[in-house]
């Protein structure tokens, strides 16, 4: 992935106006009020980060939240990495943007594997650029290992291709029990959680490389440095009718035939971008294996099934706090929240 000085940043637009706008008041007074001592360099304040499943608004939320706070926003949907992967994965539009700048949108070709390690150190990096120009930082996605990786003490062990290589010819070869038994014998947490193929090799991999099991990577939920996790608590049969409505509506401004330049452009050839919600499903349209029809609906279920495991991996983190999405409230207290979080004093 390139770094968080490339693409990222030539495509994030920013404006200087003449006269301080009320969030860059606001920001003016959060530094003064984050100065420790006379003369002290001013301390970061916490990163924010906006999360819950898909379709429930985050998007808006954190443009909200840049416009209230003089903030940037960096994407935490793996899928939006990918250039040309726009109405399939609901990317926000220059205009939806409304003048802030976005950081991580559109930096890989659909052919490039997405990184959760290269995520980590460009989103930091990104982090404390924004911090260090006086703004506010907000991450926003579902994608929920990308979000702990920017902002948990998390460590990524190394890649071996050969290693992968040999695993990858030994599912083909004989299937994936094996390799989940001998998961079983090093890694049994591994092993109960892990559902597909390509994460078993993963463990495996990483088991072969440094004699420690997978679930030894994952750590206790600590801060890399201080944060506030925004929840968007939805009602769950509204949710699902708007998935429903939101993918009809994909269907109705192009998303067949975003699939079919994305496929002349190598999608089937990459790792990552092939699984995306919805493009799987219209890969086989243009291979006469499903209707139009057909694939709405199968999109529709998996993209329902994919709110119920981010819901259930936010849930899992005590230190996300919720708000409602429907909530007229909601950018005042979200606000409220970010600007009411402490700031440790300097070290």
């Amino acid at each position: 992935m390139p770094g968080p000085q490339g693409a990222a940043h030539d495509a994030a637009t920013q404006a200087t106006p003449a006269q301080a706008t009320p969030a860059e008041d606001t920001a003016q007074q959060d530094t003064a009020q984050n100065t420790a001592v006379p003369g002290a360099q001013p301390v970061a304040p916490p990163v924010i980060a906006v999360v819950g499943p898909t379709g429930s608004g985050k998007s808006d939320l954190a443009v909200s939240l840049a416009l209230e706070l003089d903030g940037e926003v960096i994407n935490a949907d793996s899928m939006q990495f990918y250039r040309g992967m726009d109405i399939g994965t609901a990317k926000i539009t220059e205009a939806e943007r409304r003048g802030v700048p976005h950081h991580l949108l559109d930096i890989l070709d659909v052919t490039e594997e997405a990184s959760v390690s290269d995520f980590q150190q460009q989103a930091r990096a990104l982090i404390a650029d924004i911090h260090g120009r006086g703004k506010r930082a907000i991450l926003a996605g579902g994608s929920g290992l990308y979000v702990r990786a920017a902002l948990d003490v998390l460590e990524f062990p190394g890649t071996d291709p050969e290693i992968r290589g040999r695993l990858e010819a030994e599912l083909a070869t004989a299937g994936p029990a094996p390799l989940r038994e001998r998961l079983e014998a090093v890694d049994p947490v591994s092993a109960g959680r892990l559902g597909d193929d390509r994460r078993i090799i993963r463990a495996l991999e990483v088991f072969e490389l440094t004699g420690r099991p997978f679930s030894s990577f994952m750590p206790a939920r600590e801060y890399f440095q201080p944060a506030v996790q925004i929840g968007l608590e939805v009602d769950r049969e509204l949710l699902r009718r708007r998935l429903a409505d939101r993918v009809h509506a994909m269907v109705d401004q192009g998303l067949l035939d975003e699939v079919r330049r994305l496929d002349a452009a190598g999608l089937r050839n990459g790792r990552t971008a092939p699984r995306a919600l919805g493009y799987a499903q219209f890969l086989r349209v243009l291979d006469g294996a499903s209707s139009l029809e057909q694939a709405a609906d199968e999109t529709i279920i998996a993209t329902r099934q994919f709110a119920r495991r981010q819901l259930t991996w936010f849930r899992a983190d005590p230190r996300i706090t919720w708000l409602g999405w429907n909530d007229p409230d909601l950018v005042a207290e979200a606000a409220g929240l970010c600007r009411a979080t402490p700031v440790p004093p300097p070290a």
